[in-house]
């Protein structure tokens, strides 16, 4: 069959590019608007929304034969320990961080996720990544750095003496200012995806190879170790009280958003994990790059127009070079993808360390693109990661 034939038809390589970016944009905002209106129930958000992700994937195995669920055994969950624990400690991070910053500023917050993913995977495949590569993530890094550095701009206010002075505008108190302990959340959720993209490829052979199984594994796992924190956290008896105390009033203030956002999340975290599966497979690395990028300029436009986020020059540019910067990358990555294989002594080599080309390929293309998103979802896309 010649590669024309193979080639997916237009309309279906649109339809599934659509499909991803509307999936991963919805995440963002609902997961954005519940934190708002209940920034008290973080952890509680996502237990929900793990469990609503193991309900559709029993509902999925009830409908089809091609979603097979894994036995579970303490054998088996003991050997993916490692993968599910750093995943649910990614997702904590990754909804505090989204919790604390604007959505227009949030891929700025986890700008470090290239970077560190390439430190990540150079590490364990004990190989230094090419020059480009490294340039790719240097661009990345100073696109972060540009985005979280304080504002060198000057502005003049009137102290108690009514006398004006000249200070820094980052010594002003500023609403849309991130803090650093929301950046250091976006830093450790960047780092976390990273190994867990890593983690990923060791724990497959655990579950028959299947990335269904292991995300079963990965979401109840992670539901189960969130479990005690959201009830000794305090957050469980918190909804109790409110739910059984005044419940028009909570229902008004914040429970309907709450519940839905719940719902609609943890059935979007599900479509996710398809649509990331289906983008990595039927569309390119590159067309799959460039539609992660236009979703972020989709999402710090509805940033601003929805929650009235900022947008200065500073944070324009920084969104800009950090996506130039990831493109790149995925340029670089498909010329390298398209070179003469390595004569075979080197390629015996690498399999006798448990990495093939074809194998590190798949996984540099595939693991930036995390959220992804993204965005909060490790878990429900255990299978791309790949967030």
């Amino acid at each position: 069959m010649s590669s024309k034939q193979d080639a997916p038809h237009p309309l279906k390589v649109a339809g599934v590019v659509a499909f991803y970016m509307g999936a991963a944009l919805v995440m963002v905002f609902v997961n954005k608007a519940v934190l708002q209106t209940a920034p008290s129930l973080p952890l509680l958000f996502l237990l929900n929304q793990l469990i609503i992700a193991v309900i559709l994937l029993h509902a999925g195995a009830f409908v089809t034969p091609r979603i097979e669920l894994p036995h579970l055994d303490l054998p088996t969950a003991k050997k993916l320990f490692p993968v599910v624990s750093v995943n649910i400690i990614g997702l904590v991070f990754n909804t505090l961080c989204l919790r604390d910053v604007e959505a227009s500023f949030f891929q700025i917050a986890r700008g470090m996720q290239l970077p560190l993913t390439i430190l990540v995977s150079s590490l364990v495949a004990k190989k230094s990544p090419s020059r480009l590569v490294i340039l790719s993530a240097t661009v990345v890094t100073v696109g972060f750095l540009l985005g979280v550095s304080p504002s060198l701009s000057r502005q003049n206010i009137t102290d108690t003496d009514e006398s004006t002075v000249d200070i820094p505008a980052y010594a002003v108190a500023d609403p849309h200012k991130p803090s650093l302990l929301s950046l250091f959340y976006g830093f450790l959720s960047s780092l976390f995806i990273a190994v867990h993209a890593v983690l990923i490829k060791s724990s497959l052979p655990h579950c028959n190879n299947s990335t269904i199984q292991l995300a079963y594994w990965t979401n109840l796992g992670s539901a189960v170790l969130i479990l005690p924190f959201v009830l000794l956290g305090g957050e469980a008896w918190r909804i109790t009280s409110e739910v059984f105390g005044d419940t028009s009033a909570w229902w008004a203030s914040e429970g309907f958003t709450f519940v839905w956002g719940s719902i609609v999340t943890g059935v979007f975290g599900f479509l996710l994990c398809v649509a990331g599966l289906l983008s990595i497979k039927i569309t390119s690395p590159v067309t799959h790059m460039f539609s992660s990028a236009a979703r972020s300029v989709l999402q710090t436009l509805l940033g601003v127009w929805i929650f009235h986020d900022l947008l200065n020059v500073k944070r324009a540019l920084s969104i800009l070079v950090i996506l130039g910067g990831t493109m790149y990358y995925t340029y670089v990555k498909s010329l390298e993808a398209a070179q003469p294989p390595m004569p075979a002594l080197s390629q015996n080599n690498d399999l006798e360390m448990g990495i093939s080309r074809k194998e590190e390929r798949e996984e540099l293309f595939a693991v930036p693109e995390d959220d992804e998103e993204g965005d909060g979802d490790i878990g429900r896309v255990s299978g791309e990661r790949k967030a």
